[in-house]
């Protein structure tokens, strides 16, 4: 079983879009959206939700006010400005305190040296994961709560229960949309994957997050290979990012030229290859083909997705 991992340097470079086309040319493939910050996969494939579970991610601080004195340590101690003063419920004319959700980080000084052991520091549920049919298969996909933490944590949740689903189902291949940047998500989803690919643009910036990820995948000793997306847009820079990538080993496995068909693709909710073919479908069947010649896999598109 080979996990595909395919990531970008910022949002928008088309990573998703690629990623709906591969679980079409896959077929025996478990997919897994792990940018669970901000998750659309499932707006393409339409799952149908199987089962979800909580996510407990972490801790908060929560003030009794029949407990609290009013003494204000809490406040003090807190680096957040997350408690705040306010009028006792039932005695307005006395003071105590309650926490911000919003800002705590729950690191729990506060509990700790509470001298009146007011504050709970309670697990919350910080999001939901969800396992769910597509018409190409079994995807793991989550949602993080608004302003919750731990995504990191969630994203290694969704790629557990996708190995397992794919080990039961005895499925050849994971492939894992993941976030963009290369922050905690990022290297939640990288890590211990087969090989990752790489979606960029030809721009400047795109150039520069390219480097910044593949920086992060030669960390962690990931197999790194390259999509250029709207490479027309700026031939030169696309030049340039070819350059790049063979004076560092780095696979360039295709170009995609820009196509108002992508957009049109996603209003109707369907992958670029069930909306249209010709020569836009044919460059993301070559970098599908390339890619698994990366893993050492023969491949040849079937005759209902040609």
């Amino acid at each position: 079983m080979k996990e595909i991992v395919v990531i970008s340097g910022k949002g928008g470079t088309g990573k998703t879009s690629l990623v709906a086309c591969f679980a079409l040319l896959a077929q025996d493939a478990v997919l897994a959206d792990c940018d669970v910050d901000a998750a659309n996969l499932h707006l393409v494939l339409k799952p149908v939700i199987k089962s979800r579970h909580d996510f407990i991610g972490g801790k908060l601080a929560r003030i009794d006010p029949e407990l609290c004195t009013g003494c204000g340590v809490c406040a003090d101690l807190c680096r957040y400005d997350a408690i705040q003063k306010e009028p006792r419920p039932h005695d307005p004319a006395l003071s105590v305190y309650k926490v911000d959700h919003i800002g705590c980080e729950g690191c729990g000084v506060c509990a700790y040296y509470c001298p009146d052991e007011a504050i709970e520091f309670e697990q919350q549920k910080s999001g939901e994961l969800f396992i769910s049919d597509t018409r190409f298969g079994s995807m793991v996909h989550a949602r993080l709560g608004i302003a919750k933490e731990n995504s990191g944590k969630l994203v290694a949740l969704v790629r557990q229960h996708a190995k397992a689903i794919a080990e039961k189902q005895k499925a050849d291949y994971i492939i894992i949309d993941g976030p963009p940047g290369i922050g905690c998500p990022v290297i939640s989803s990288l890590t211990g994957a087969d090989i990752a690919l790489i979606v960029t643009e030809p721009t400047v910036s795109g150039l520069s997050d390219l480097q910044r990820v593949n920086g992060l995948a030669k960390h962690f000793k990931i197999p790194a290979t390259v999509c250029i997306n709207k490479w027309d847009i700026n031939p030169q820079v696309a030049e340039q990012v070819c350059n790049y990538c063979n004076n560092n080993g780095i696979s360039v496995l295709g170009k995609i030229r820009y196509d108002n068909q992508f957009t049109k693709s996603q209003i109707m909710s369907v992958p670029l290859l069930e909306y249209t073919a010709g020569d836009l479908a044919d460059e993301i069947k070559l970098i599908w083909n390339n890619l698994y010649r990366e893993l050492n896999v023969s491949w040849v598109a079937s005759s209902d997705t040609s």
